[in-house]
């Protein structure tokens, strides 16, 4: 079923805005813990900064996990317009909880809709372009999480304590989007294919089963590994960086530094994985990643040097739990794929709360350096076994031709 440029064009632009939102929103609390905290709001405490943290991230796998499959069973443009609302709402409505347990509630609400917005958007993405451009199509994608998440910083800094604003901002966002969604984002082709043909329902249980059990496992596997070290970095590699004798500026310039590798890499890896198979390049993403992560526990003098092998670990971290999201969204068929996606989604975040509070602790105890990089060098290592565990793609789900040839551009 071919796809017209312009629709092609508006699909790409309305997912990544929503992707966009969900990297909007993470920093959005980052940068909001501070100033709730300085100023005692509702009563905030640093444990009920940390319980509303991580509700806010359950809600995120949670609606990554329940919202995938009634993908499948509704389509991708209402469960996509659906949560965006959510998201849009709760968001908006957060700044006016009257005490910390209805700050919580609202923020798993928000995640429950966030979580569904990132599987549904790569989702309807890679199905509205070519098969052999699904890599970049998960990784362009995902570029928006991190200009979101650098407009939330410049937004941050001019709002100073005014943290309300980040908030309202983020929810009249959301709403200004949905209009928009609503007019120009199309249904999936490969969906409304797939209802037509009256294809078999797809549920949790048939991704452990015989036909996808592996690859279901190794996905899910290298998704975990992926924003564990996502986040953990994210969270606390200025920390790490102060414990190894680093200024503070220096630090944080880092952080700033490992961003700008995460961009320059999800349009390299997509690009490349394009031409080459998913499989591949995500092997050489992980392992280069694990090299890089252990060359970070060295003290390095030279700025330049530094600088540059923080910018290559972006590069190569950053990216690689993306190809995984573009790996799942060839292998999977299309009544399989939003199920896929939210359940490979929903174990990563599982990764993103974990990869934070090993790290926080390794801090406690005062062994984040250098343990906090073996630690992480560890895990890529393990998303690189994970991905070795994952077949040449060639099987495809029931009902499919066996003698199929892998789809291009899958693995090689």
């Amino acid at each position: 079923m071919t796809t017209s440029p312009s629709r092609s064009v508006w699909t790409a632009v309305l997912c990544w805005l929503t992707v966009l939102l969900e990297g909007y929103d993470l920093v959005a609390l980052g940068a909001t813990i501070p100033t709730l905290l300085k100023s005692g709001h509702l009563g905030f405490t640093a444990a009920g900064a940390t319980a509303v943290a991580t509700v806010s991230l359950i809600g995120v796998a949670v609606g990554a996990a329940a919202l995938g499959p009634l993908t499948d069973r509704f389509g991708r443009r209402v469960m996509l317009l659906g949560s965006v609302l959510l998201f849009s709402v709760f968001t908006l409505v957060l700044p006016l909880a009257p005490n910390v347990a209805t700050f919580g509630v609202f923020r798993f609400a928000a995640g429950l809709g966030l979580g569904a917005c990132m599987p549904v958007a790569l989702t309807v993405m890679s199905e509205n372009l070519p098969a052999r451009r699904r890599a970049s199509a998960s990784t362009f994608t995902m570029t928006g999480y991190h200009v979101g998440a650098v407009l939330t910083s410049l937004l941050a800094l001019a709002a100073v304590g005014n943290w309300h604003v980040l908030f309202y901002g983020g929810g009249i966002a959301g709403l200004v989007v949905l209009p928009l969604m609503w007019w120009r984002l199309p249904e999936s082709a490969a969906y409304l294919e797939a209802r037509q043909e009256d294809a078999a329902k797809f549920g949790f249980r048939d991704l452990l089963g015989p036909e996808f059990r592996r690859v279901s496992v190794a996905v899910w596997i290298g998704s975990f590994m992926g924003l564990l070290l996502v986040y953990g970095l994210n969270t606390w590699l200025p920390q790490l960086m102060r414990t190894a004798g680093y200024p503070l500026s220096t630090s944080i310039t880092l952080l700033l530094v490992l961003n700008i590798g995460a961009v320059l890499g999800l349009v390299l890896a997509g690009t490349i994985a394009d031409r080459f198979g998913i499989r591949p390049i995500a092997r050489i993403w992980f392992g280069a990643g694990a090299v890089l992560l252990a060359l970070l526990s060295l003290k390095i003098g030279n700025s330049v040097v530094l600088n540059a092998l923080v910018l290559l670990t972006g590069v190569f971290v950053f990216s690689a739990q993306v190809l995984i999201y573009g790996y799942v969204a060839h292998v999977f068929p299309a009544q399989a794929r939003g199920t896929a996606l939210g359940m490979t989604s929903a174990v990563g975040r599982l990764g993103s709360i974990v990869g934070p509070f090993v790290t926080g602790a390794l801090v406690t105890a005062g062994v984040a350096y250098p343990w906090g990089f073996y630690f992480f060098a560890v895990v890529a290592a393990l998303g690189l076994g994970a991905i070795l565990l994952l077949g040449s793609g060639r099987r495809r789900a029931a009902g499919a031709a066996p003698a199929a040839p892998a789809p291009e551009g899958l693995g090689r």
